[in-house]
């Protein structure tokens, strides 16, 4: 790759493990995941082409999402069957995103992933309420059984998925964007759950962590097939968001989350905007 070739890979590669810890750490503590910070840090400030960068990122979204789902899944929050389901609109769609990148120039990319960064920066004050909306089922969802149980603070609540086809919809665009930009698309994932298809919250962004990293690894196949994916690169962007993750997840519970997220949302708005700027003016 021609971005490893201007310095040495000994500090190069220790310049983007540090990188990649403190996009980790940032993508835990607020949710985000590292990949919305990894992805314009590589291609910003160390003049990576915007599809390797990519290519690390769903290698790392792979590594992350798998530690944390395992977790998600032995404490009941996860909804294994409604995950499934929706991974069949995830899949489908990363695999059109992935297919997209060769097509599509870098400078779309970039301005549409400046874009879905100010989204995430919107997405994460939004107000939520881990709620269960009473109301007519969804006949699919009924012969589908997409429901289930969740431990609440007042005891096992009962729910049901609702618009399962709107629900289905979003989810195409969400693995859309992940094959497309190599994020976890995360808050769009949540966003088809939690409002579309009226699940707890809690319900949502778990059962979305455990989707994200099969969306990815559908992705990285054809990144990896393209020679996309550099291991030189990837390796230490793995490790480092891997282990930024680990240690943000337990600082989680004694950090002030809410003095890190609005620093954390400012990094991702300017990101976003920078991303937009340089895309429109063909820098990227």
């Amino acid at each position: 790759m021609d971005a490893l070739s201007f310095s040495g890979l000994v500090p190069f590669s220790g310049l983007v493990l540090g990188t990649s810890i403190l996009a980790g750490l940032l993508g835990a503590l607020t949710g985000l995941g590292g990949g919305v910070v990894i992805v314009p840090a590589l291609v910003l400030l160390f003049k990576v082409d915007i599809r390797y960068a990519i290519g690390a990122s769903l290698v790392s979204v792979i590594a992350t999402s798998s530690g944390a789902a395992a977790a998600y899944v032995r404490e009941g929050l996860s909804n294994i069957r409604i995950g499934m389901f929706l991974e069949v609109a995830t899949t489908l769609g990363a695999l059109l995103g992935a297919y997209l990148t060769a097509k599509v120039s870098s400078h779309w990319i970039a301005m549409i992933f400046g874009v879905a960064l100010l989204y995430s920066a919107y997405s994460s004050f939004r107000q939520k309420g881990d709620h269960v909306t009473a109301g007519k089922p969804d006949p699919l969802a009924v012969k589908l059984k997409l429901e289930g149980n969740y431990p609440a603070s007042s005891g096992e609540q009962h729910y049901t998925a609702q618009h399962v086809p709107l629900g289905f919809g979003i989810m195409f665009g969400a693995g859309a964007l992940s094959g497309l930009l190599g994020i976890g698309s995360g808050a769009v994932k949540v966003l088809a759950m939690d409002q579309a298809m009226k699940l707890p919250f809690k319900v949502s962004t778990t059962t979305s962590n455990f989707m994200i990293g099969v969306t990815a690894a559908a992705s990285a196949g054809i990144y990896l097939a393209r020679g996309y994916i550099d291991p030189a690169l990837a390796m230490p962007v793995m490790l480092g968001v891997l282990l930024g993750s680990m240690i943000g997840s337990r600082l989680l519970l004694k950090a002030q989350v809410a003095t890190l997220k609005i620093i954390f949302v400012v990094v991702i708005v300017a990101l976003g905007i920078e991303m937009i700027f340089n895309g429109a003016t063909g820098r990227i």
